[in-house]
C-alpha cells in the first residue's frame, strides 16, 4: 500500500491547532442553560429529541482545550438539543493512574471531574474549565481561584479532589474513555459516530444539525455555505509517498468543503516549468490561487501558506527531491553516469547504507514526550551494555527560506541547536548526554527559558550560547538532512547499525531491537523496564 501524506499531528506545526494527544479559555460568554452534564459509553442513540455529543480529553493537551473552546458556542446556542459526554483519557496500573502529562494532567482531570460532579448546572462546570484552559499550561495549579470565581465552595472541591471520591470519577471516567476507543485528545463522536471535523462553531453546527432525527433548531437553518477552492498539486509519479489523498482529506474536513485537486505530474513540460518557477526543492507540492482567501477558514490555515510569485503554497512535509537520483530502480535517473547507490544523492538512503554494528541513533523532537521518554530509557540501555553501545541523537525539523519549522514551534528549534551544540563540544565519554538526561528530567524539558541550569557540572552555558549564536543554525541544517533522507518524521524513531529503523519508548523495547543486530552484545540478556514488544507507545508526527 502507498504511504500517505496524511497531516495530523505531523511533522508540521500547522497541525497543532488540529491534531491530538495521542495516548501514551475563556471559553466564551457562557448561555444561562442548566441540566446536569453527563458522563456514558459510546452509543448512537439521543436522549429523546438531543442528538448525543461524545468528548474525550486530556485536561493539559492543547487541543482538547481548542476542542473545547470551540464547543462552548455550540453549548451556547443550541445546549439544550445537546446530550454532552465528556470524560478523561488516561490508565490505572496497580491503583495508579498516569496520564500523558503527567501527574499533573491527572490532578487536573480530578479537579474537573470533581468541578461537574458537585456543580453540574452546566454554565458552572463549564466555567470551571474556561477558567483553567486561560491558563492551561499551568494545570493543577490555581484551580482554587477558578472555584472561587465560579462561586464554588473550595472546602467541598478539595475533599472530592483529594479524597477517594476525586479517584473514583477518574477511574469511573477512563473506562469510558477506554470503552469508546479514545486514544487522542479529543476524540470527538457525534451521534455515535467518530467526527474528525473541525473544531469552530460551524463546524460543529453542520456535523449536530445533520444528525437530528426530526424538527432541527433553529440555528441549524443559519448555517453559511461554504466556497468552492481549488489546489494545485505538483508531484511525480515516480514517487512512491507522494500520495496526497490523506492531506487532502483533512483539508477539506477541517478548512476547505468544497476542495478540487488538479494534479501536475513532474515529468511533463508543465510540470518542469511551473518547478523551476515556483524553485522548488521537494514534491509533492499544493498550490492555491487567491480565491481561497475568500473561504470561512481561510484565516485559520493563513499562517502556513507562503507567497509563491501568483500562487499561495501550503507548507507541507515534503521529502521527494525529482531531480536526484531514485536509488532503488537501477536507472541512471540524474543523467551522471551512476546509478542508484554509486551517485552521491543517495548516501544517505536507508537502502544504500552499509552496516555499522553497535551504532544505535535516536531521531527525536526536543520537546516531544515520547522522544523524551525515549532518550531517557537510552541511559539504561548503555549502562546494561557496560559501553558496547554508540549512541547519537539526530532531530527532526524543516528548513525554510527563513529559519526552521518544527512541531513544537521556535522553542523546540532553538533546544534542538543548543544540544548539537552540546554534542559537539563534549563528546568525551559522553559527556553530551549528560546536558541532554538534565534537560529531559521530570517536567524540565518543557520550560523554554531554564537551559542554563543543565549547564554545570563541566558543560558551559557560555560556550553553549557562543555555538547557538555562531554555526549552530548550520549544524541544525545539516543534522536534519539526515532525518530527511531516511523519511523519518515521527519522534522518536531509532537505527541500529546505520541500517535498521525500529520504533519504542521503553528501555526494554529498544534493547531487544538493538540486540536483535548486535548478536552476543553484552547485556542482552538482562530484562530492562517496560514491555517487551518493540511496538511504539506513541510518537509526534507520522
Amino acid at each position: 500500500m502507498r504511504n500517505k501524506l496524511v497531516i495530523s499531528i505531523g511533522l508540521m506545526a500547522l497541525m497543532a491547532t488540529l491534531g491530538a494527544c495521542e495516548k501514551l479559555k475563556p471559553i466564551g460568554k457562557r448561555g444561562s442553560r442548566s441540566g446536569a452534564a453527563t458522563s456514558g459509553s459510546s452509543g448512537a442513540a439521543a436522549s429523546g429529541d438531543k442528538v448525543k455529543v461524545e468528548m474525550y480529553v486530556m485536561s493539559k493537551c492543547p487541543y482538547g482545550v481548542q476542542a473545547e473552546q470551540g464547543f462552548q458556542p455550540v453549548l451556547d446556542e443550541i445546549g439544550g438539543n445537546i446530550d454532552f459526554h465528556l470524560d478523561y483519557i488516561a490508565t490505572e496500573e496497580n491503583g495508579k493512574f498516569n496520564a500523558l502529562h503527567g501527574e499533573p494532567e491527572v490532578k487536573g482531570n480530578i479537579q474537573q471531574l470533581c468541578a461537574r460532579k458537585h456543580y453540574p448546572e452546566m454554565a458552572k462546570w463549564t466555567g470551571f474549565l474556561a477558567c483553567q484552559n486561560e491558563n492551561w499550561q499551568q494545570i493543577p495549579e490555581g484551580w482554587e481561584a477558578c472555584a472561587k470565581k465560579m462561586g464554588m465552595d473550595e472546602a467541598k472541591m478539595k475533599a472530592c479532589i483529594d479524597g477517594e471520591e476525586g479517584k473514583d470519577l477518574q477511574r469511573i471516567s477512563l473506562k469510558k474513555a477506554q470503552a469508546a476507543n479514545a486514544q487522542g485528545s479529543p476524540t470527538i463522536k457525534i451521534g455515535g459516530e467518530e467526527y474528525s471535523g473541525g473544531r469552530s462553531k460551524t463546524d460543529f453546527l453542520r456535523a449536530i444539525c445533520g444528525k437530528f432525527p426530526g424538527t432541527k433548531p433553529a440555528a441549524c437553518t443559519n448555517i453559511p455555505e461554504d466556497i468552492e477552492v481549488v489546489a494545485t498539486v505538483l508531484t511525480d509519479k515516480r514517487c512512491a509517498k507522494c500520495d496526497i489523498g490523506g492531506l487532502e482529506g483533512n483539508l477539506k474536513s477541517r478548512f476547505f468543503p468544497k476542495l478540487k485537486i488538479k494534479t501536475i505530474d513532474y515529468g511533463t513540460e508543465e510540470g518542469k516549468a511551473l518547478y523551476k518557477e515556483l524553485g522548488a526543492k521537494y514534491l509533492p507540492v499544493m498550490l492555491f490561487t487567491a480565491q481561497a482567501e475568500k473561504a470561512e477558514k481561510y484565516s485559520q490555515i493563513a499562517r502556513w501558506m507562503e507567497q509563491k510569485g501568483k500562487w499561495k503554497q501550503l507548507r507541507i512535509p515534503a521529502q521527494f527531491d525529482p531531480t536526484a537520483e531514485i536509488c532503488d530502480n537501477k536507472k541512471d535517473d540524474t543523467g551522471n553516469g551512476k546509478v542508484d547507490c554509486a551517485d552521491d544523492t543517495c548516501k544517505n538512503s536507508l537502502i544504500c547504507r552499509t552496516e555499522k554494528p553497535k551504532l544505535v541513533e535516536a531521531f527525536i523532537m526536543s520537546q516531544c514526550p515520547y522522544g523524551v521518554q525515549a532518550v531517557n530509557a537510552m541511559k539504561e540501555v548503555l549502562e546494561a551494555t557496560k559501553g558496547e553501545l554508540k549512541f547519537d541523537v539526530h532531530f527532526i525539523a524543516d528548513k525554510t527560506e527563513t529559519g526552521f519549522n518544527s512541531l513544537h514551534g521556535q522553542p523546540e528549534v532553538d533546544e534542538n541547536i543548543r544540544m548539537l551544540c552540546a554534542k559537539k563540544l563534549y563528546p568525551a565519554k559522553n559527556k553530551w548526554l549528560d546536558y541532554y538526561w538534565c534537560r529531559f528530567t521530570g517536567e524540565h524539558w518543557r520550560k523554554v527559558d531554564n537551559w542554563k541550569e543543565c549547564a554545570k557540572d563541566g558543560i558551559d552555558a557560555a560556550k553553549i550560547q557562543k555555538c547557538f549564536d555562531g554555526p549552530g543554525k548550520k549544524m541544525l541544517e545539516e543534522d536534519i538532512k539526515i532525518a530527511k533522507a531516511l523519511e523519518i518524521t515521527g519522534s522518536p524513531t531509532w537505527l541500529a547499525n546505520n541500517k535498521h529503523k525500529f520504533h519504542g519508548i521503553a528501555a526494554e523495547a529498544v534493547k531487544t531491537n538493538v540486540c536483535q543486530h548486535n548478536k552476543g552484545l553484552v547485556g542482552c540478556d538482562k530484562k530492562l523496564s517496560g514491555k517487551t514488544e518493540a511496538a511504539p507507545a506513541g510518537s509526534c508526527g507520522n
